[in-house]
């Protein structure tokens, strides 16, 4: 889950926003911002998609086949 701390914490940053404010903004609790800026790996995906949803983006199941 590194790439999608560094994603959420470059970008809250680059907006000059804090963890609070932009959780706040995403519609989500300080505590989903703050897992996921700090890698935990037990998320909720729709928590996150509600985070990733403030840069235009969204994180879904992809097949490991359609990977090959």
């Amino acid at each position: 889950m590194k790439e999608l701390s560094d994603f959420v914490k470059q970008r809250r940053k680059e907006v000059n926003l804090t963890q609070e404010e932009f959780a706040d903004r995403a519609g989500v609790a300080l505590t989903v911002v703050r897992k996921i800026e700090q890698g935990k790996t037990n998320l909720n995906l729709e928590k996150v998609n509600h985070v990733l949803k403030m840069f235009g983006h969204k994180l879904v199941p992809v097949s490991l086949k359609k990977l090959e």
